[in-house]
């Protein structure tokens, strides 16, 4: 009976990356929508936050398709930084005088909204939601007993 117990256990861990897998290339996509489709230049923090998201993908697809929630030691340092990269960033959209701190000086300037829906969502927030959702989902990893 606890075998049929650690494997349900293992079971839901894996929809647990698959959903953070899910969560990283929607995340991805939508970035590259942004930039190649609609044709906005990300400005400097977009790039860093595109340099702590994408790898996410690569790293948990793999650990999904090979059911190894290891992996969440390498993905929760990724989707923290990255994630307070995008606080910062928003921080800098939607609190004034925050964005004189650490002006961008080439380029598009990183409190330029592109969008701007329902008020308060913006570019940066969304990848704040989605480094968010990462991080909770390894937290759960970590939070529940291991199965190994």
């Amino acid at each position: 009976m606890s075998k049929n117990s650690n494997t349900s256990g293992k079971g839901k861990k894996v929809w647990i990356l698959y959903f953070a897998w899910l969560v990283s290339v929607i995340a991805t996509l939508g970035s590259l929508y942004f930039s190649e489709i609609k044709g906005f230049i990300p400005c400097d923090l977009c790039w860093f936050q595109r340099i702590f998201m994408y790898p996410l993908v690569i790293i948990l697809g793999i650990g999904t398709f090979q059911s190894d929630i290891s992996i969440k030691k390498f993905v929760l340092p990724l989707s923290i930084i990255g994630g307070l990269i995008s606080f910062f960033h928003y921080l800098e959209q939607k609190v004034p005088g925050f964005g004189g701190i650490k002006p961008c000086v080439s380029g598009v300037p990183c409190s330029a909204e592109y969008i701007n829906w329902f008020g308060f969502i913006t570019i940066p927030f969304l990848a704040l939601t989605a480094f968010t959702l990462i991080t909770i989902s390894m937290i759960f990893l970590f939070t529940k007993k291991s199965t190994k």
